[in-house]
């Protein structure tokens, strides 16, 4: 099989790219070059900016291939991009969806590729849906053979998966652990919620790869393990060995007095109970089957950022508000309890 991967080295990427070279696929990857020392050996690189779009079209003018994934795609002029660039070049064209643009809030907590697309609270999920809109326009009017991937929260061994976090990633919460300081946890912590961790993603989507099955086929890949949230952050608690201290607080109040954008990762995402049905993916996949608990999964990823400080980003802002909004509601119980005594 021969491949193409814009982008290649991301979280969902990184572990679909190595384990297609270890399958001797003649894989390339088109990116910037920034992030590439970690690349397979085997793995070919076309190093261009995709936005450039002259380039790129010079650089695969005489190449085709069996399958081309689109890993950095946003909003539909890329897809429009990638259209005019790989009509006619590519047997396969998989584009990387997610799952937050299912309805939200759920009819049904139990979520096929039939759940209705619709997701007002966050502008991120809308641009993926009308990007799924294009190209089934596409493959409708002119057979681009699209496949479109939909993935829900997955993780690898550098960013610690959380609820709640600031603009410099997960490690402030982790901290906060070490240190045996309270950690927010959006509700009461009881709704659920699926990791899916990148090595078992990648082993779906390398089956829907050069799959005639999936050409014009929606399809989600997840873990089937659903967990509360307090058990997840119970589990990254265990795996840096020390007890968890947490603190629940209203998804509306978080996202209302925070300088970050919860309303649309938290109201219109983590906030809302999930249970994916995978049977689509297991059809279009025999055997597929999430191997990795998330138990076991975070011990992997603790460990290893617990060995690279360099992904240790500190993130004192973000430290700062946990304070306060903890404060804050300890004041106002402390002030609810002093209207009842009165």
């Amino acid at each position: 099989m021969k491949a193409l991967f814009i982008g290649g080295t991301g979280t969902i990427s990184a572990a679909i790219t190595r384990q297609l070279a270890a399958q001797g696929c003649e894989l390339y990857v088109l990116n910037r070059g920034t992030r590439n020392e970690g690349l397979p050996s085997s793995v070919k690189t076309l190093e261009a900016d995709i936005n450039d779009e002259s380039c790129v079209a010079d650089l695969i003018r005489d190449m085709s291939f069996d399958v081309v994934a689109d890993f950095i795609a946003f909003v539909p002029a890329q897809l429009e991009r990638d259209y005019r660039l790989f009509a006619g070049k590519t047997k396969q064209f998989i584009f990387i969806s997610s799952a937050s643009a299912y309805q939200k809030p759920l009819s049904d907590y139990r979520v096929t590729e039939s759940t209705p697309l619709a997701n007002p609270y966050w502008e991120y999920s809308r641009n993926k849906i009308a990007c799924e809109e294009y190209l089934m326009k596409q493959y409708r009017e002119q057979r681009f053979p699209i496949t479109i991937v939909r993935p829900s929260h997955t993780y690898d061994e550098r960013s610690i998966p959380l609820g709640v976090h600031g603009s410099k990633g997960s490690w402030q919460v982790a901290k906060r652990m070490l240190e045996g300081k309270p950690v927010l946890i959006h509700g009461d912590g009881t709704s659920l919620w699926t990791m899916t961790h990148n090595e078992d993603f990648a082993k779906g989507f390398i089956g829907l790869m050069g799959n005639l099955h999936a050409i014009g086929e929606s399809v989600q890949i997840t873990s089937d393990e659903s967990l509360t949230w307090n058990q997840i952050y119970t589990a990254i608690a265990d795996a840096l060995d020390v007890p968890l201290s947490a603190v629940h607080a209203p998804s509306e109040f978080l996202a209302a007095c925070s300088r970050e954008d919860f309303t649309g990762g938290l109201i219109g995402d983590k906030a809302n109970s999930v249970v994916f049905d995978n049977a689509k993916l297991k059809r279009l996949v025999p055997g597929f089957t999430a191997d990795i608990r998330f138990d076991q999964g975070i011990k992997r990823t603790v460990a290893h950022i617990l060995a690279h400080p360099e992904l240790q980003r500190e993130d004192p802002e973000f430290d700062a508000w946990c304070d306060s909004v903890i404060a804050a509601l300890d004041e106002a119980a402390s002030a609810v309890r002093r209207s009842l005594a009165d």
